[in-house]
């Protein structure tokens, strides 16, 4: 019996594998806002409305909280966490060049802020709307 391990040809990647190395991950890493919504777009399968965005934005949807109860009506400037206090940088990635730029970080925040605002996940429509209103914010 030998203690050999037997050899094994190495790995080969099939066409797909290549196309998702090389599309999806960079996707999944740094981004720009711009990049961001189009990929949103791209999943809603159409224009996103500034308008929509804004006031999905700032309504409560039958919940406690709406988006502006933490970032501000227009989010341009610090907020506060509605609960802790916690402070939070302005959203708007005109006054804040950090945010949106990790893809992520930003369906990690969507997740979250959504089921807490909305009571669910929002949907690709629905990000692209608030992103292209946040976009749309300029100093």
């Amino acid at each position: 019996m030998s203690l050999l391990k037997p050899h094994r040809p190495p790995y080969r990647w099939s066409a797909a594998a290549w196309i998702a190395a090389i599309v999806i991950a960079p996707a999944a890493g740094a981004a720009t806002p711009a990049e961001l919504l189009a990929g949103y777009v791209g999943e809603a399968g159409g224009a996103p409305s500034p308008e929509r965005g804004q006031s999905l934005f700032n309504s409560r949807h039958g919940r406690d909280w709406s988006c502006a109860s933490c970032h501000g009506a227009v989010p341009t400037g610090p907020g506060r966490h509605a609960a802790t206090g916690k402070p939070i940088a302005a959203l708007a990635p005109a006054f804040n060049p950090e945010r949106f730029t990790d893809a992520a970080k930003a369906d990690k925040w969507f997740r979250r802020n959504c089921n807490d605002v909305v009571g669910r996940e929002c949907t690709a429509a629905e990000k692209a709307d608030v992103l292209s209103w946040l976009i749309k914010l300029k100093p």
